[in-house]
């Protein structure tokens, strides 16, 4: 068959080329395209080319020659990259838990009432009832019986539920009445919360500071610590408020109540809370 090809391109001198197979090889012979020609290329023996295949073609001189099928490029595996970000194996073993928040703070409670009681009742000669001076034991040669006082704190604490109470303290100041030497109050934790009609409900104790008399000895003023366990009590609702109290007549001790001192008798929760 005339290779009409030739005519329009030649392919001289490019030596071996590549080409597709447009027929079946029969007689020695396969029709094949290269570059856009159609050609005749003899078959070499041994090779055999079906429609469709790739073939090598060697010319020599105006005489194509299919030498051989060229088989598929290999195909290889990617190899997964390797980062310095990549994650570690999982080993099957599981997240530890987060690490508890902790918080901490401080809460100042002002009491909401400062009272004496005597003689049966809350004394109203030395001031309003809710706010008077708080006395602790018996005036020498009074006719009158002992004095105890109290401070208490309403619901305020109540708002540090849950929380740990750290430390716990009152601020006091003694007055002028009885001696002038330093005198310790002994401190009870009662249990109301606000000023009852009756005598307070006394639970711990623990001695105060030794205070002198306002102006007169030093100190007279002074921030006590308080036992945690007052304060946790108090922030748990068990306990409400302080008091003074002795059972024997002295010492006889004057404490300012929130008339006569506006820091009397405030109390500072140091509180911790986890979550």
């Amino acid at each position: 068959m005339a290779d009409f090809a030739d005519t329009r391109v030649s392919l001289a001198g490019q030596g071996t080329l590549t080409g597709v197979a447009l027929t079946n090889a029969s007689g020695g012979a396969c029709i094949a395209a290269v570059a856009g020609i159609e050609i005749t290329a003899r078959v070499v023996t041994g090779v055999t080319v079906t429609a469709g295949d790739t073939i090598l073609i060697l010319r020599r001189g105006s005489v194509y020659w299919a030498i051989a099928v060229a088989g598929a490029a290999p195909t290889v595996p990617p190899t997964a990259p390797t980062t310095p970000d990549s994650p570690p194996p999982d080993t099957g073993d599981s997240s530890p838990a987060p690490k508890p928040s902790t918080t901490t703070g401080s809460l100042t409670v002002h009491p909401v009432a400062t009272s004496t009681w005597r003689d049966g009742h809350w004394r109203t000669d030395i001031g309003s009832s809710t706010s008077a001076d708080t006395y602790q034991g018996r005036y020498g040669g009074s006719g009158y019986g002992r004095n105890s006082g109290f401070a208490f704190y309403g619901s305020k604490p109540h708002t540090l539920s849950g929380a740990t109470i750290t430390k716990c303290t009152v601020r006091l100041r003694r007055l002028t009445s009885g001696d002038y030497s330093k005198r310790s109050p002994t401190l009870r934790l009662v249990s109301q919360s606000t000023r009852p009609s009756s005598f307070p409900t006394l639970n711990e104790s623990t001695t105060g500071p030794a205070l002198g008399v306002i102006n007169r000895v030093s100190p007279w003023e002074t921030t006590f610590t308080l036992p945690d366990s007052w304060g946790q009590a108090m922030v748990d609702g068990t306990r409400g408020g302080l008091g003074i109290t002795v059972a024997s007549d002295s010492p006889y001790i004057r404490l300012a109540g929130r008339g006569s001192w506006s820091a009397a008798w405030t109390l500072t929760l140091y509180w911790r809370r986890t979550s």
